[in-house]
């Protein structure tokens, strides 16, 4: 897509300059996409100037001095609030009256108005379209007084209509638009709000002693008040919901020394404890236990740990702040706290040194650090080369988690704001500080040495005004002053980036361009008004369309999204990333604890890389000792946008890590600094490595092929040996390890989606059984085996489903539909029904396609089977390995048995009994084995098993067709009378598809590593298979399942449509390193904040928007994916995750 794509389609732009002009007057449709009586608007009209003239009338009774201010305040109010209650009224009156409308739904933001036919002024429809009505009672009586209430005090009316309009009459959509969906109504109280506190501050001003302050602010907020119309159309101020959450998280972190919550229930606990923590505390100067945080569980030593701090941090401060009035004539530079403060000086240099030797860039990611290990090639020399750094992270966790905490308590204990104790905003100061220490110690140490740098500058002097403060208070104005400037650094760069691509890269370069640049460096006083503003609002920049255009998002909370941590839009890939957590989850730990990416800060975004995989990691809270991550994985199936930036992600981390030994000067600057990405380190996982390969000259060959059926049958003899071992010592036979007995899936639920395709939760054999007792009544329709030719005619069929079998899978309900065979010529229903319901295909039912075939006359054949005689061992161990009596019963002449009988791998089954027999025997004998060995009735019954099998399979020929061999692995197998009896014996089902799956990849390890030259390499290779291999299908269940278990190896058969050729996919579980970046906090909300108004609030959800397109600096793309459901698309997302640190 070029750059000039359209920000908004013909249709959305229609929409949008509807909804807009709504949202400016507070809900007024004046707008509508169609022709409307004249009525419609000016009953609009009225209602919204209904404010404006009832405040005229009281207002010019007060200044004629026939009624008092308040009087006519009052009547004014009680106008609007008679207005209110009739408006009310009405709109419950047409809603009872109204038959077709049975209740009022839930508005739901993302829909459009329907067009209404109008019949009258005072109609139903009419009534209902204007003031569609409130869905509580209890709304109406609050939304109803308050319109009183509003009117009455309000002065300037325009602002005043616009509110009153929103409350009682049409709720506008806001742009600053935080839920998807207004269920409990707090929409229409949002303008009203923020119109309630400026009365209020006026009120206090007026009927208040004279106090300057109050005074300024109410003349400041006097002349904002005009502008609150043009704050809610550019969705500047917040709803009520977000501004709660977002004003409880300011207050916790920089009123409380708190941390932002991973959660609003922990958001709500912690405050509350925070708070009563806080009033309760009064003057105490003793330092709080560390910060454990909520639903964080502490092991033993956790708590030993930290009562030992608690106990050692507590007698500290108490002995210091009893001896120090004694020395406080000495002053700050030359008394104790003095001492301490040089100290703190030197922890703080030193710990700041080594955390910044530990990740791959020094200086704020300008500089490589010439001592990080350098190339990436080999794990276990990167893990020797890394060691070096690791001794320096562990002196570095002594210093942080130790000597600072114990040097901050002593240099706070010994102030002399203590003595000094006598307000509560002192009192809430020091307990702040002495939280600080433990909730947030590196942030902590460097804002006392600030304050340490000030007094040093000082000397002795008094600061007037900056001493009486206290030292909690100028820890707490330190910390609130070094948020907001990292947050107007990180902005400035994200906007400067924003602007400098948006001509640099040719791609983004649109049309308006130069003229957006030119605005921007024109009204660069403005631009940087706006990027302070939100910087003090700790609010996201907004780029509109993620254009240099600049906004002021609304203030929410460091976790951006509203709903609970987790959400996620899984598919089958999905599996990688759970199964992948643990170990992330160990290697983050670490990276923590030693410092390696940097700061933690509450609201940092960290990506990670390897291979195909992306994995986005958000801090959501810290603490001492622990810290609270969400990991997001993004989508494997890379787009052309994705795999643009994510190519350039990998430069990014190759430029870092893939250096050569020797740099020059100007080849140890980081070429890629102005990216929204900053490497960090690598870490070690043990992750799944994923390998595939076109099959071409193996599954197609002839040589190979003829193979395959001795070593099914091989794989089969092993297995039923394997069978009988385990019965005997009285294990549960388990196919855990690949039987894989689901039929195929259709062709149409192998696409990928964007929800989750999960596996099938019902037995495969079951479904694969459905399938098979259809088959039995088609027989001449299904079995491919018997027209298949050794050139493959056909070539590699696509799987399709002829008209019979989809009719009566449809009559059975199936809803994992089994795939057979189809003869050429035949009707394809998945061509013609893809992506149609099966229950549409009920109709098709009465066709009767199995009509005027040749009748299978079964009967007669069964009876002419012989009697199966009596096994007579001619060992006794041979009981061991005797079978079910079931798997001897199948409907197989003699002589069609004799004639298979040469096909028995004879010496294999000696040399496997050989080997399985001294696992059993009591007294391992030589005696015994080759007793074993020479049971010609233990031989016999293991091969009528087997050639019963090889029957059922269709196998009794060696194989000439890639299609059918894939067909057999995936268990698509064609019908026989031998089939249904074989699908009864379902243990002998499951270990015969095993034996197959085995087959093909010996076949498979044969053909790329050569023959197996003995039977000990197939015997041992068998047991591989079994032990450490899953051999089936993508789509089954235990593929799933064996990924979550870390089962070593996966292998897969697959077909490509497309190209025509076969595959095998291969899962290796081994160690890798994921290299890991920061990314730009800033850049990230400020795309996340454009995300939330161009979907919710403009609903622009085209997928080449222009927002959407690849960006290699900004990496929008990526960004949109990791935005939480339903406006991003990550296939995974944990639960917040809690990381020991120390």
């Amino acid at each position: 897509m070029g750059p000039d794509v359209p920000l908004l389609n013909e249709y959305k732009q229609e929409f949008f300059w509807k909804r807009f002009p709504q949202t400016v007057l507070g809900g007024p449709r004046f707008k509508l996409g169609y022709c409307a009586p004249p009525y419609v608007y000016v009953n609009q009209v009225v209602l919204f100037l209904a404010p404006w003239l009832f405040g005229g009338i009281s207002t010019l009774l007060c200044q004629l001095q026939l009624l008092q201010e308040l009087h006519a305040a009052v009547l004014s109010g009680l106008l609007m609030f008679g207005v209110a209650v009739g408006v009310q009224a009405l709109a419950l009156y047409a809603v009872n009256k109204n038959a077709t409308v049975e209740r009022l739904g839930v508005n739901n933001i993302l829909v459009d108005e329907e067009e209404v036919e109008f019949t009258h002024c005072i109609s139903l429809e009419t009534v209902h379209f204007i003031a569609p009505g409130k869905r509580f009672g209890l709304n109406i009586v609050l939304h109803t007084v308050l319109a009183g209430m509003l009117c009455g005090f309000g002065t300037c009316w325009v602002t005043l209509c616009i509110a009153e309009y929103s409350l009682i009459v049409n709720t506008a959509t806001e742009t600053a638009t935080f839920q998807t969906q207004d269920t409990f109504e707090i929409t229409p109280l949002t303008r009203p709000f923020f119109i309630f506190i400026f009365i209020s501050v006026d009120l206090a001003e007026r009927f208040s002693e004279a106090v300057p302050e109050l005074h300024l602010v109410s003349q400041i907020l006097h002349v904002v008040f005009i502008f609150l119309p043009l704050m809610w159309a550019l969705g500047m101020l917040p709803p009520l919901d977000a501004l709660l959450l977002w004003a409880m998280e300011q207050i916790l972190v920089f009123g409380l020394g708190g941390s932002p919550m991973s959660s609003n229930l922990r958001l709500l606990l912690m405050f509350g404890v925070s708070s009563g923590v806080a009033v309760c505390r009064g003057g105490s100067p003793a330092p709080p236990p560390p910060q454990s945080s909520f639903g964080w569980t502490l092991g033993c030593r956790e708590i030993l740990l930290y009562l030992a701090l608690l106990l050692g941090a507590g007698v500290e401060a108490g002995l210091l702040h009893y001896f120090m009035g004694k020395v406080q004539f000495l002053g700050f530079v030359n008394g104790p706290q003095g001492m301490v403060g040089y100290l703190l000086l030197v922890v703080f240099g030193l710990s700041w040194v080594l955390r910044e030797v530990q990740g791959a860039y020094v200086f704020g990611g300008l500089f490589l650090n010439p001592f990080y290990p350098k190339g990436m090639s080999n794990i276990q020399t990167f893990k020797l080369r890394i060691k070096g750094l690791h001794i320096a992270a562990a002196l570095r966790r002594f210093l942080i988690y130790l000597v600072s905490p114990l040097a901050m308590i002593a240099f706070l204990a010994m102030d002399e704001s203590l003595i000094k104790l006598h307000t509560a905003s002192h009192s809430i100061g020091l307990t702040r500080a002495f939280r600080a220490v433990w909730q947030s110690t590196e942030e902590a140490i460097f804002h006392i040495v600030v304050v340490i740098l000030l007094r040093l500058v000082a000397g002795n002097k008094i600061l007037q005004g900056w001493d009486n403060f206290g030292i909690g208070i100028q820890l707490l104005l330190v910390g609130l002053l070094v948020d907001r400037l990292s947050q107007f650094i990180y902005k400035l760069k994200f906007s400067l980036t924003v602007l400098i691509t948006s001509w640099t890269e040719k791609k983004q370069r649109r049309q308006s361009a130069g003229t957006l640049l030119a605005l921007n460096a024109t009204l660069w006083p403005l631009l940087l008004g706006v990027m302070t503003l939100s910087a003090l609002l700790s609010a996201p920049l907004l780029p509109l369309f993620t254009l240099p255009i600049f906004l002021v998002g609304f203030p929410r909370p460091q976790r951006i999204w509203p709903g609970p941590v987790g959400t996620a839009c899984p598919c089958p890939d999905s599996v990688f990333y759970q199964q992948m957590i643990s170990s992330l989850a160990s290697a983050l730990r670490k990276a923590f604890a030693r410092g390696s990416l940097g700061s933690l800060a509450p609201g940092s975004h960290f990506l990670g890389r390897f291979q195909d995989r992306m994995v986005w990691i958000m801090i959501l809270e810290r603490g001492y000792g622990y810290c609270t991550v969400n990991i997001k994985g993004l989508e494997l199936q890379e787009t052309s946008c994705h795999t643009v930036e994510a190519r350039r992600v990998d430069e990014v981390f190759e430029n870092a890590f893939e250096r050569p030994e020797n740099l020059g000067l100007t080849r140890g600057f980081n070429l890629h600094w102005g990216n929204a990405l900053t490497p960090c380190t690598a870490l070690s996982l043990r992750v799944y490595s994923d390998a595939r390969n076109v099959l071409s000259g193996i599954i197609d060959s002839h040589d190979n092929l003829k193979k395959l059926q001795n070593d099914f049958l091989k794989a089969l003899v092993w297995l039923l040996l394997r069978y009988c071992i385990q019965k005997h010592k009285g294990f549960f036979w388990s196919f855990d390890n690949g039987s894989g007995m689901g039929g195929r899936r259709s062709q149409s639920s192998q696409l990928p989606h964007t929800t989750c395709v999960q596996p099938v939760t019902e037995p495969a054999l079951q479904s694969n059984m459905s399938s098979l007792k259809f088959r039995q009544d088609s027989s001449s329709m299904t079995s491919f085996g018997e027209w298949s030719d050794e050139e493959d005619l056909f070539g590699p069929h696509t799987v399709k489903r002829t008209v019979a079998l989809v009719s009566a899978e449809a009559h059975c309900g199936s809803a994992a539909l089994q795939q057979g065979a189809s003869l050429p010529g035949s009707v394809e229903m998945d061509s013609l029904f893809e992506n149609m319901a099966m229950s549409a295909l009920q109709p098709l039912q009465p066709l009767g396609l199995g009509i005027g075939l040749p009748a299978a006359d079964k009967g007669p054949q069964r009876e002419r089977v012989s009697t199966l005689p009596p096994l007579n061992f001619s060992c006794p161990q041979s009981e061991v390995f005797n079978l079910p009596s079931g798997w001897r019963t199948a409907p197989l002449l003699p002589s069609r048995l004799l004639q298979l009988k040469p096909l028995f791998p004879e010496d294999w089954f000696r040399f496997a009994l050989g080997r399985f027999g001294p696992t059993v025997q009591s007294d391992n004998t030589e005696d015994m084995t080759k007793a074993l060995k020479e049971d010609e009735a233990l031989k016999e019954l293991h091969c009528r098993v087997t050639m019963s099998c090889l029957v059922s399979m269709g196998a009794e020929s060696p194989f000439t067709s890639p299609s059918y061999v894939y067909r057999l692995f995936c268990g698509d197998i064609p019908w026989s009378d031998t089939l249904d009896w074989l699908s009864c014996c379902k243990e002998l089902y499951q270990i015969a598809q095993q034996a197959f799956r085995f087959s093909f990849k010996l076949l498979f390890d044969q053909a790329s590593f050569g023959p197996m030259e003995s039977p000990e390499e197939l015997f041992s290779a068998l047991e591989e298979y079994e032990r450490d291999w899953y051999i089936g299908l993508v789509t089954e269940k235990g593929w799933h399942d064996s990924i979550l278990r870390e089962k070593p190896f996966l292998f897969s058969l697959g077909h490509d449509l497309s190209m025509g050729t076969y595959t095998g996919r291969v899962l290796s579980l081994q160690e890798q390193l994921m290299q890991v970046g920061r990314l730009n906090g800033e850049g990230v909300r400020g795309q996340w904040a454009n995300l939330s108004w161009e979907l919710l609030y403009a609903t622009n959800d085209d997928e080449e928007r222009y927002s959407i397109q690849a960006h290699p600096y900004l990496l929008r793309n990526l960004t949109v994916q990791a935005a939480d459901p339903p406006l991003g698309y990550p296939i995974y997302s944990s639960v917040p995750l809690h990381f020991p640190s120390l």
